[in-house]
């Protein structure tokens, strides 16, 4: 297998925002084994684009439900994390499934998916932080709750407000919760010129360990890997 053909693959493999990746987002297990299975609801009357997690067996019986762009990973003590941007920010929530009282999905059909709301849970997050998409370039001290300090690194593609068509209209940020620190990395070859940013946007990405260049996919258009600085654009795959 070809070094692009190796960096395509793990792009593909590289958690994406529900719905339409959702059979990429991780595996689930609680404490004594227990599992928990991801389910797509696609075309269910009134939860349309809903992605929710239920108790293995108990599908049923959700006790997390995610609307679009929402993209899980997970924590240490058998705990999970969610990302998603809201508004002019990106929301970090922990939450432990192991207690998390279910819900039944009449509480959200026909409310849901039209909803500005990204994640539905009848139990509070165990811990969440905020930061600001509209930062600089550069590094930022970030303040992350305990529950997070397991992270070295996480990217988190956003759109990225501009006021010029040339200006960068898209951006990654890295975040480094056990290190406090935050990188913002606006896309200087994604613009209101160069593409249509509403049906282009980079849907994930995830750094090459080897040459420590991010790789991502921008959506319809293809896989490509970033130059050293993680803002210009490299090469397709």
């Amino acid at each position: 297998m070809s070094l692009p053909e190796q960096l395509t693959k793990l792009v593909h493999a590289t958690t994406g925002p529900s719905p339409w990746f959702w059979e990429t987002f991780p595996e689930v297990c609680g404490s004594g084994g227990r599992r928990y299975r991801w389910h797509f609801h696609a075309r269910e009357e009134g939860l349309q684009f809903l992605v929710s997690l239920h108790s293995e067996g108990e599908p049923d019986k959700p006790r997390l439900a995610l609307n679009t762009s929402c993209r899980p990973f997970l924590l240490e003590d058998s705990r999970l994390g969610v990302w998603c941007p809201e508004g002019r920010q990106l929301r970090f929530a922990c939450f432990e499934p192991d207690r998390m009282q279910s819900f039944g999905l009449e509480e959200i059909a026909g409310w849901f998916s039209p909803s500005s709301e990204r994640i539905y849970a009848a139990t509070p997050p165990v811990g969440e932080f905020f930061t600001s998409t509209e930062q600089e370039t550069g590094i930022h001290v970030l303040t992350a709750p305990e529950c997070f300090r397991c992270v070295d690194e996480l990217l988190a593609p956003a759109s990225y407000p501009t006021a010029e068509k040339n200006g960068p209209a898209f951006a990654i940020f890295v975040v480094y919760p056990q290190a406090g620190l935050l990188e913002v990395l606006p896309q200087n070859w994604i613009t209101h010129v160069n593409y249509d940013v509403a049906t282009h946007w980079i849907t994930r990405a995830i750094r090459d360990p080897e040459t420590h260049r991010i790789v991502g996919e921008l959506a319809r258009v293809g896989v490509f890997e970033l130059a050293d600085n993680g803002r210009d654009f490299g090469r397709w795959l």
